[in-house]
């Protein structure tokens, strides 16, 4: 098999996923300070928006980060009274987790401010082309064989 180097990094679109990455994430951080939360914790409380009772792996698997990680999260947010977690499993040993009133008001604010930091990164696209975008790398993360 005929293996090709990186090249030019300007030119490996990996690198530059790497530098939007980058950026969005900087501007989520910038967002959310004010609401004093991180974004995974963001991420955390999106994800319950989304599908309620979810556990601490199913959470940590689909925000991307380690469940000793996620298991501090979900710590700090049920400190502050955003959400809720049984002290003892009902089935197994998962606890669900679950927004509380303070958690899905959090969320909304939490979740127009990335919003809006996400548009403004993908300013400089047309709505077309951000569709466009959306549906290529999807496209290429399905095609990616999963670890």
């Amino acid at each position: 098999m005929d293996q090709e180097p990186v090249g030019e990094l300007e030119l490996s679109v990996g690198y530059v996923l790497k530098q939007v990455h980058a950026s969005l994430r900087s501007a989520m951080d910038v967002a959310l300070r004010p609401l004093d939360l991180t974004v995974p914790q963001y991420a955390c409380l999106e994800l319950l928006g989304q599908s309620s009772g979810l556990s601490n792996s199913e959470l940590a698997r689909r925000a991307f980060v380690t469940r000793q990680s996620m298991n501090l999260v979900l710590r700090r947010l049920q400190e502050r009274g955003l959400l809720t977690r049984p002290d003892q499993a009902p089935h197994g040993r998962a606890l669900p987790s679950m927004l509380t009133r303070d958690g899905q008001a959090v969320l909304r604010r939490a979740s127009t401010a990335v919003r809006t930091a996400e548009k403004q990164a993908f300013a400089p696209l047309s709505p077309e082309q951000q569709l466009r975008l959306r549906r290529d790398l999807a496209a290429c993360v399905a095609s990616t064989p999963s670890s």
